[in-house]
């Protein structure tokens, strides 16, 4: 299953997100969140220790991360800010941290957390705004590898149609 995570408030977005994925026989759920309360991880580490992950934030994200668990692929769609994700489309990547364990394991080279699920959701990202999508593009690979799972990329609101054809 596709989870799309709409944190614009462009409906319009959604509704073409919808044709597009119908058009394809795409099995998917849209979240929108411009009414949703989705507070900004605190960092406390009660996910990781107390809890093991279950945020503390008692907010409307409970429900997503949930969602988030059992997707195939995870897409944020997010208006951006000084050419990177703006605060809404951020925060939904920081709260993921549930899905983490505080034990730590090499991949290749690098140390990273291990997945507290057997088979993390794969992330894609799709911008309205000015950013720079190399750099956007890197950065979903590396929160890709920090998640043990694969990056569908980064494109633009204007390449859409792109982006769909990896939905599945």
């Amino acid at each position: 299953m596709v989870l799309i995570i709409n944190t614009t408030s462009n409906n319009e977005l959604s509704n073409k997100v919808n044709w597009l994925l119908n058009q394809r026989k795409t099995d998917f759920e849209v979240i929108n969140t411009a009414d949703m309360n989705i507070d900004h991880c605190i960092g406390c580490g009660h996910c990781w220790l107390k809890d093991p992950g279950i945020c503390a934030i008692k907010d409307d994200y409970g429900a997503i991360v949930q969602k988030i668990v059992v997707a195939d692929q995870v897409w944020v769609i997010s208006d951006t800010a000084l050419g990177f994700l703006n605060h809404n489309g951020k925060k939904i990547f920081d709260r993921i941290i549930p899905i983490l364990c505080i034990y730590l394991e090499f991949r290749g080279n690098q140390m990273r957390h291990i997945t507290r699920y057997a088979k993390p959701a794969d992330l894609g990202l799709i911008y309205q705004g000015e950013a720079e999508q190399a750099f956007l593009q890197v950065w979903l690979e590396k929160c890709a590898v920090n998640m043990n799972c694969h990056s569908l990329g980064a494109y633009p609101v204007t390449a859409l149609k792109e982006a769909a054809i990896c939905m599945h």
